[in-house]
């Protein structure tokens, strides 16, 4: 990630400027410099889509994704169930933009596996500041066990094969809902079967791997932690952020049976995900972990060059990991 600045006030009314990611102003706008349009769901193929509503106090919204071919048949066959959060420093992207539409139509139709997704659209940062993402997640996973969902999650998804999963931020987001799940019950006594964590967004006070010892603190994952949760208590040593954190629940805690973390060799973020696998593994968590590393890739290839090799090869890795 390309190294930031934070300006002082006479700078043009800037106040934090990341290359290529954000500009924040002197009176609180905020330029994101990466959006993706957003567009409508569809029927594309092989692959279906539609919007509903969570909530709309506060507003929390999801994009379904379904195979087509299970649209009109009511019949027993239940495909498993997969909860995404999707990255962006958990300040810009969305579930309804036309990179992750464009990015789950493929992953439908290529990893080779019948799934249900539920893209959920949670509020953003620094309007919405942290931790509102994590209660609206949470809260998203709640609604997919309920009994008042929707149709196509009630008629065709599998509740005993549910399975949370995200990129960037989004990782960061499957954790700590995985450790919720972990310590408060779902309803209808639903249990979430895996996670997967794809390229995860963790940070600590101490530098790891290769990250930088000088100038750890302007690092863009740094400064981006301090946009989206100004007030968190311990900074970047908040359990939210630091998974190790001496306040931080055990990892041993965590509500799933098995996990996959996923790195790419070329990203500045990549030893974190490694980090976290170490921990999990040692923790004593009665699961299952593994390790998935994209080699030559950088942060995010996936999302952002979906019909790639490494990514088309990412893409049938999860869907087995989800399938099997």
């Amino acid at each position: 990630m390309a190294s930031t600045s934070i300006a002082g006030v006479d700078d043009k009314e800037l106040t934090i400027h990341i290359p290529d990611l954000v500009k924040v102003f002197k009176d609180g706008s905020i330029e994101r410099l990466q959006n993706s349009p957003l567009v409508p769901p569809s029927t594309l193929g092989s692959v279906s889509s539609k919007d509903v509503v969570i909530s709309n106090n506060p507003s929390i919204f999801a994009r379904l994704y379904l195979p087509t071919k299970f649209i009109h048949h009511h019949d027993a066959h239940k495909v498993p169930i997969l909860v995404y959060f999707h990255g962006g420093g958990f300040f810009f992207e969305s579930a309804f933009n036309e990179r992750h539409h464009n990015y789950f139509n493929l992953f439908l139709s290529k990893a080779e596996a019948d799934i249900l997704v539920v893209s959920v659209e949670y509020r953003l940062a620094p309007e919405i500041p942290l931790p509102a993402a994590y209660h609206d997640c949470w809260q998203a996973l709640k609604w997919v066990a309920s009994n008042d969902s929707d149709p196509w999650i009630l008629n065709h998804g599998d509740f005993q094969r549910l399975f949370l999963g995200g990129d960037s931020a989004g990782a960061n987001l499957v954790h700590n809902v995985a450790l919720r799940a972990g310590a408060e019950a779902l309803p209808n006594a639903v249990k979430v079967l895996g996670a997967f964590l794809s390229q995860p967004y963790f940070l600590s006070t101490k530098p790891i791997g290769s990250e930088v010892v000088e100038g750890h603190e302007e690092s863009p994952p740094y400064v981006v932690w301090g946009l989206v949760y100004p007030n968190a208590p311990g900074g970047v040593d908040n359990p939210l952020i630091n998974p190790l954190a001496p306040e931080a629940p055990s990892l041993a805690t965590l509500g799933c049976s098995k996990i996959i973390v996923c790195v790419a060799e070329k990203d500045s973020i990549r030893d974190r995900g490694v980090w976290y696998y170490q921990a999990v593994k040692n923790s004593g968590w009665h699961g299952h972990v593994e390790l998935y590393e994209a080699e030559h890739e950088d942060h995010a290839f996936n999302i952002h060059t979906p019909e790639s090799e490494n990514a088309l090869k990412l893409m049938k890795r999860l869907g087995h990991f989800i399938l099997h």
